[in-house]
């Protein structure tokens, strides 16, 4: 059974590697209301900004070999082919940088494998984008208590805003759940179809890379050192469950790896020789039906952002 495991976790984690080569408060519902004749607290005031405050921040999270730790997150260029550019160069000329801040995570975006032992580990390059990107939204809560936050980022880079969206729909976020608009995830490593909605293609039957390589995350070390399989995310998106839109082609091993290992070799021929799908979101028109994923966040947020604008 060892043996079986190994040669899966092989078969994914090469399709992994080889991916982006081509071009990432608490309420207690128990506690009683005041009694009788005691008073009542007032209602919190409204939060307001201070001028030169943005009233939305638009955050982008790129994918593996899509960002560097130097690049500038507001004029990103260490990958003129990254996904996310797609998503926030449309936006960053609509909206004024006056009310709109477009902002996309600077950090290594680097996967450490057989073929790369000189790069970063997946552990330490996703660290790294999570404590960025967490920073960046902590620092704009506290100087612009009024902002709210579109959270969006693919492959390696949903990973890091999934997570980051787990930690604030839970209470353990640098912002209140109330202040994020809206989260779309485009090939979570972590994607489990009862978190969050599916939105366009329904074919997914697998799971996230991270979720159905978890029971061999040991094996899988001499392939991918320093990348920890840690299966699913433990509280899912609590109170931002209904606001994240998850984004998967059938057949993209990132977030629809088989999730029964008893079926996975007779799988993985056909998911590996399909894999390349991942590296076409900007071009596949069939995960969301007449438009590609990058146009349709787009217009997500658009829709959002014209809600909040003033």
């Amino acid at each position: 059974m060892k043996k079986v495991l190994t040669i899966l976790a092989v078969l994914v984690l090469l399709a992994l590697i080889v991916v982006g080569v081509g071009n990432w408060l608490l309420t207690d519902d128990d506690v009683d209301g005041p009694g009788p004749g005691k008073p009542t607290s007032p209602p919190a005031p409204e939060a307001q900004n201070p001028p030169g405050c943005v009233d939305v921040e638009v955050l982008a999270a790129p994918g593996t070999w899509e960002s560097k730790a130097d690049d500038d997150p507001l004029a990103p260029h260490a990958n003129p082919h990254s996904l996310m550019l797609n998503v926030t160069r449309p936006l960053g000329d609509e909206f004024s940088p006056d009310k709109v801040k477009v902002w996309t995570l600077p950090y290594t975006a680097q996967f450490r494998n057989m073929n790369a032992q000189h790069e970063m580990s997946y552990d330490d390059s996703r660290n790294q984008g999570f404590e960025r990107m967490k920073e960046e939204l902590r620092s704009m809560h506290e100087k612009c208590p009024a902002t709210s936050f579109i959270l969006t980022g693919f492959s390696q880079g949903a990973v890091i805003t999934g997570d980051l969206a787990g930690e604030i729909g839970n209470g353990r976020g640098p912002v209140p759940a109330d202040r994020v608009l809206g989260v779309s995830l485009i090939a979570d490593g972590r994607q489990e179809l009862d978190k969050g909605k599916l939105v366009g293609a329904q074919g997914i039957r697998g799971t996230g890379a991270e979720i159905a390589l978890n029971p061999v995350s040991g094996l899988i070390q001499p392939i991918v050192p320093g990348a920890t399989m840690r299966g699913p995310r433990p509280d899912g998106f609590g109170e931002l469950n209904d606001r994240v839109n998850n984004y998967c082609a059938p057949a993209d091993l990132i977030c629809d790896a088989p999730a029964d290992l008893g079926n996975a070799l007779v799988r993985a021929k056909d998911l590996v020789a399909a894999n390349a799908v991942h590296a076409e979101y900007a071009t596949n028109g069939k995960v969301v039906e007449g438009q590609t994923v990058p146009e349709y966040i787009v217009g997500w947020a658009r829709d959002l952002i014209n809600e909040r604008v003033q």
